[in-house]
């Protein structure tokens, strides 16, 4: 990990370097209990299981817009958000599945959403890419590249006026770290020590263009020019990303410092479901990622290796999985849709809340 040691220098670290030694000794992980150890694993299930079915409902036509799937890169999501402490907040871009999911939320309003009902997490009105709860301090979901940034320092920002000792993690994909307001973000956020860890989860690929092809440069060292701490980790390992993330957290927390952390991970699947995903990657590709590091089978042969459960157990967890999200399909399909009149809740605060509205005109124009 590169750590700002002045004002003008910072200490490099090495491309692909990771956290001391191996994940699993580190403190964070080394106490984690077998229950703890298995809930990790149900939640990366549960993700998988979801998309997989929310693809299937998409290929039946029940599912509009895009669908932006997170197969590939579940450890990433349940590594991050399993290190959130009560103060602690997420924003991510629009392939946000999985982080709703690992930082808690209920399958059911989440398949809803995608169908476009009413008992969506977003009342039907965001779809795929905008999921919220921010009883979860979970705040999206945004469709614009690179747009949640600066929403993220933002919550950094609040997190230090109010004196609070928390972090806030603000994701994005390799293809928005080029956008301009991310950058403008990284300014502030060294400028003003903000608590914010950026997190590059690096698929490989922006839309269809390789990272080869579309950015020049580490990513994450990108950091150095703004002096803000900087460390790269593998995402296929669920240990590891908790092991490098947890040192970012800490230092966030306890010195208010930002960081840039990239995760390297891969999507099986397209941009979004709307990408025939054939013409810029090999199938090959694809299939030696999943045979070595898939992020799943990863971790479930380091718990059965080491007896933390067995095939049977394993499989019984992705039964229920599969079933969960079975659930969630049929609730979704149960679910009304919005109404007519429900266009035009949820846009101001004066027009849900009439009794208190103070400001005069007309809201809404036909």
């Amino acid at each position: 990990m590169s750590t700002k040691s002045t004002a003008s220098s910072v200490t490099p670290q090495p491309e692909g370097a990771k956290g001391p030694g191996d994940p699993r000794q580190a403190p964070i992980n080394a106490r984690l209990k077998p229950a703890d150890k298995i809930e990790l694993y149900r939640t990366m299930v549960r993700i998988r299981r979801f998309e997989e079915r929310s693809l299937r409902a998409y290929q039946a036509k029940k599912i509009g817009g895009f669908l932006h799937l997170y197969i590939g890169q579940e450890a990433v999501a349940v590594g991050c958000c399993s290190l959130m402490g009560p103060n602690d907040h997420v924003i991510t871009a629009y392939r946000d599945h999985g982080h709703a999911i690992a930082v808690g939320m209920d399958t059911k309003p989440l398949m809803a959403e995608l169908y476009g009902k009413i008992t969506g997490c977003s009342k039907g009105k965001g779809g795929s890419m905008h999921y919220f709860d921010p009883s979860r301090n979970f705040w999206g979901g945004h469709g614009i590249v690179g747009g949640q940034i600066p929403l993220g320092t933002g919550l950094a920002y609040a997190l230090k006026y109010k004196g609070l000792k928390g972090a806030a993690m603000a994701f994005m994909g390799d293809g928005a770290v080029n956008q301009g307001a991310v950058h403008e973000a990284y300014n502030l956020a060294a400028l003003w020590d903000l608590p914010v860890i950026f997190v590059i989860e690096n698929n490989g690929y922006s839309m269809g263009t390789s990272q080869a092809r579309s950015s020049a440069g580490d990513l994450a060292r990108r950091a150095e020019g703004y002096h803000m701490a900087w460390g790269v980790c593998n995402g296929h390992d669920v240990l590891e990303v908790r092991s490098v993330m947890n040192e970012f957290l800490q230092r966030a927390r306890e010195q208010s410092k930002p960081a840039v952390v990239e995760i390297k991970t891969y999507r099986y699947r397209g941009h979004s479901v709307a990408d025939p995903d054939r013409t810029y990657r090999d199938k090959s590709e694809i299939e030696e990622y999943q045979r070595t590091k898939d992020p799943i089978n990863v971790y479930r042969t380091a718990l059965i290796t080491n007896k933390v459960f067995d095939e049977a157990a394993a499989d019984q967890i992705d039964t229920e999985a599969r079933a969960e999200a079975d659930v969630a399909a049929d609730f979704a399909e149960a679910s009304p849709f919005p109404t007519a009149d429900d266009i035009q809740k949820d846009v101001y605060w004066e027009t849900d809340n009439p009794s208190q509205r103070t400001s005069g005109g007309r809201l809404f124009f036909t």
